[in-house]
């Protein structure tokens, strides 16, 4: 290598995003919302000039969708020009959700400085500096269809001229069963010393899965639901002259969405609960360093205020009563009530006749994910039969059947125990 250097790598930018689902938002929230992926987009050219970076790889899904929106196209189209306006390149892939020759692309011009990889082949360029000194190689393929399902990794080939190697992909690494497996490939097939940086895309959340070779996943910009929790941004990448690599994690998101959990367990009153649940909002605004919070509350434990959650009615007017308390920054996207009543559920497993079969059935069903995905199979076959209702279901993954078992097991519960955890009576 002959200098060090400094760059950027992003994915997963999902301009346009419809954000579905959020019509009870507050007006200006809304708003918000619906423009976070634009507002991360600035935040990550402003991080690039204030970084002063040599360059910015991003790796697949710019747009949120094939048919792309001409704002979309005209934001990111403006972000590239202003990189460019400060002498940063940058080097972009499209991957599942924005290949290159599916769907509306606008015919607009982009600066020099931006390398669009094509879909053909993987390709190779050299980056070179603002003294003209080379340093680093990128390489890159786009998606050209939406459904890619070869191994792109053998295009990357090693190309032994002593610059630092830098692969870009949009790729499914060994499977990651949250994820369609479009252009999949092995951790092994990465780490065969061809590239030194492995810059991801595809998968949302932000992983490093080998060091030396890097891999690594910075997740996208913004999340977009309720599964994308935490932080959410790029990472700027700082490589010494000797190859020395060192990762920066830098959040960019505007909006952020959190789940906090909450245990009833202690709790007497609905007084105590609401004040609890006060306190979870305020700490989740805290955290968020002054951006929107999106916040899922999820009850759990065992107590008295079990039995006072499933009154009809009663939860959906907790929440609207939340809502309405006057905080501008968060807003609660739902609260979950995953509560049991105060009995030992263990001690009702262990007694003998139909409650405690049915808990000793249950836990053997979620002792696995596997196991539960067979199980959960077996038991919804009969609405497979519906198309509509099939593929909902077939959307949902083992954390949507843990969560219903464990519904089912406290209903089961509330239905057949007394509130001494005896079994009440049971007649065909």
């Amino acid at each position: 290598m002959t200098r060090g250097f400094r760059f950027i790598h992003a994915a997963d930018l999902h301009l346009d995003s419809p954000f579905r689902g959020l019509s009870g938002l507050p007006d200006g929230l809304r708003e918000r919302v619906k423009a976070s992926t634009f507002t991360a987009l600035e935040r990550l050219v402003d991080l690039a000039v204030r970084e002063q970076v040599d360059f910015v790889v991003v790796s697949g899904d710019i747009y949120d969708a094939k048919d792309r929106s001409l704002r979309a196209q005209l934001r990111f189209q403006q972000a590239l020009e202003t990189l460019a306006g400060h002498g940063v390149p940058a080097f972009v892939v499209h991957g599942n959700h924005d290949p290159l020759h599916d769907g509306y692309s606008a015919k607009l011009r982009l600066p020099d400085t931006v390398k669009v990889f094509g879909s053909d082949a993987v390709e190779s360029v050299v980056v070179r500096g603002r003294d003209g000194e080379s340093v680093a190689r990128v390489s890159g393929i786009s998606f050209g269809r939406s459904a890619v399902t070869d191994n792109l990794t053998p295009g990357y080939v090693r190309h032994n001229d002593g610059l630092y190697h830098i692969g870009i992909l949009h790729t499914n690494v060994d499977g990651d069963a949250g994820h369609d497996n479009y252009a999949p490939c092995s951790l092994r097939d990465l780490t065969r010393g061809q590239v030194n940086y492995w810059a991801l895309g595809h998968i949302h959340s932000r992983r490093v899965l080998h060091e030396r070779p890097w891999v690594v996943y910075p997740g996208n910009l913004q999340g977009r639901h309720v599964r994308e929790t935490g932080p959410r941004g790029c990472y700027v990448v700082d490589v010494a002259s000797g190859g020395e690599t060192q990762l920066r994690f830098q959040p960019l998101d505007d909006v952020r969405w959190e789940v906090r959990e909450l245990s009833i367990a202690g709790l007497e009153t609905e007084q105590q609960l609401k004040d609890a649940l006060e306190e979870e909002l305020e700490a989740a605004c805290a955290s968020a360093d002054g951006r929107a919070v999106l916040a899922r509350l999820s009850l759990t434990g065992r107590g008295p205020l079990h039995a006072a959650m499933r009154r009809s009615g009663w939860l959906s007017g907790l929440t609207s009563a939340l809502r309405e308390s006057g905080r501008e920054a968060v807003w609660i996207e739902s609260i979950e009530d995953r509560t049991g009543a105060a009995v030992s559920r263990e001690d009702l497993a262990a007694k003998p006749g139909f409650l405690g079969d049915l808990l000793r059935l249950a836990s053997e069903a979620g002792e696995s994910s596997e196991r539960l995905s067979v199980f959960a199979e077996e038991a919804l076959a009969p609405l497979m039969g519906q198309p509509q209702l099939a593929a909902l279901l077939s959307e949902l993954g083992p954390e949507e059947w843990a969560a219903w078992l464990q519904e089912a097991e406290e209903l089961a519960i509330d239905l057949l125990a007394d509130g001494s955890g005896a079994e009440t009576g049971w007649s065909e």
